[in-house]
């Protein structure tokens, strides 16, 4: 006699499910392949490939070069193998209340053959009606509308100035805080990159920056650190970034030496290895001359960060900064200010929660 199912109607391998419904689902798999799931993903989603790159091109070659039937066949074997390794491997220690989402790219042959073998054991699996491709539209259609649901607070200062320290501050203080620099794994300047980290495709930062702004209350201010259109090679929606010109802002103030000892900590990786900040510097020849640039080699080739640091922000940083907050972002003028004395973690600590108050003030309504 077998053991009675639990509590619920039975498991059913056609059931599906909307991407409205997404929040209704703990675990996601997606049975794309690894490429597919690299350029983009529902957030939170686990990659379980039914084909794998180099098996879903095998399948793809036959269907176009003899015919469909045979590509079927390959194709069924394969899958029929990968699902076996998938229930070995991932499925040991689920209950039998396990419901997991499971998608592909257009909720088609892929996804349901996994959903069909896990109905199969008991339980209750459910397939994304339009696969990946109905969560891409929610994607395109629902960013713009999510940019616009928020008030937000611009994080401004000169760079160097500590923006992203006080974003963290402020988010370990419990405010809400919209990270465009961490989900575009950049720092948004000519020597921005993350080492060892590549930016993500801009479908991937796309998805993240929704599930981000559906994280928060819109009866809440949410921070984020002033941006241009671009971070790297990634492009804000147009919605956030109008949305962000339009908000108050809070203007940090550092001292220059303080400013000089943040960037050589945040920029370490570039002051061990003279000559790729020598190449990346080297795209500012065409503003700033071939004799200024000669100079700042040799300063780092000799270890004098804080002059090269101190000319940098003088004649490029700076300015550029003066020419561009203002016409970006006007209410700057109206900032909030807030005066960085000290660059330890209390500090930055103790700053977050003064904006926090003020920003809550009566008073600052309007700010």
């Amino acid at each position: 006699m077998s053991a009675p199912l639990p509590p619920g109607p039975p498991p059913r391998p056609d059931a599906r499910a909307s991407v409205a419904a997404l929040r209704d689902f703990a675990e996601r798999i997606d049975v794309r392949t690894p490429a597919e799931f690299a350029e983009d993903h529902i957030p939170g989603a686990v990659n379980l490939p039914v084909l794998d790159n180099a098996e879903r091109a095998r399948v793809g070659t036959i269907y176009v070069q003899v015919s469909a039937f045979d590509a079927r066949k390959v194709g069924a074997a394969i899958v029929a193998r990968n699902i076996a390794r998938i229930v070995e491997s991932h499925t040991g220690d689920k209950p039998r209340e396990w419901r997991p989402l499971v998608y592909c790219w257009r909720g088609g042959q892929r996804s349901r053959s996994l959903v069909h073998v896990l109905c199969e054991i008991g339980w209750r699996a459910v397939q994304l009606d339009g696969g990946y491709r109905a969560y891409r539209r929610h994607v395109v259609a629902t960013l713009p509308l999510s940019c616009g649901r928020f008030s937000y607070r611009v994080v401004c200062g000169l760079t160097g100035s500590g923006k992203s320290r006080l974003l963290a501050a402020l988010a370990e203080a419990g405010a809400q805080v919209l990270d465009l620099e961490g989900i575009a794994r950049h720092r948004g300047s000519l020597l921005g990159d993350v080492p060892g980290t590549a930016q993500p495709s801009q479908k991937w930062f796309e998805s993240q920056l929704v599930a981000a702004l559906e994280s928060f209350d819109p009866a809440r201010a949410v921070f984020v650190e002033s941006e241009s259109r671009r971070i790297g090679i990634l492009q804000l929606p147009d919605a956030l970034l109008a949305a962000m010109r339009a908000s108050p802002c809070v203007r940090v103030e550092t001292p220059q030496p303080l400013r000089v000892a943040l960037l050589k900590e945040t920029y370490a990786h570039f002051l061990v290895d003279a000559k790729a900040l020598e190449g990346r510097l080297a795209r500012l020849a065409p503003l700033l001359g071939k004799q200024t640039l000669a100079r700042w080699s040799e300063a780092a080739a000799r270890g004098d960060h804080d002059t090269l640091i101190a000319e940098l922000l003088a004649y490029h940083y700076d300015p550029m900064y003066a020419r561009s907050i203002g016409q970006n972002f006007p209410r700057y003028r109206d900032a909030l200010g807030a005066e960085v004395r000290d660059v330890a973690p209390a500090a930055w600590h103790a700053l977050a929660r003064d904006v926090i108050d003020r920003v809550a003030a009566p008073e600052a309504v309007g700010v």
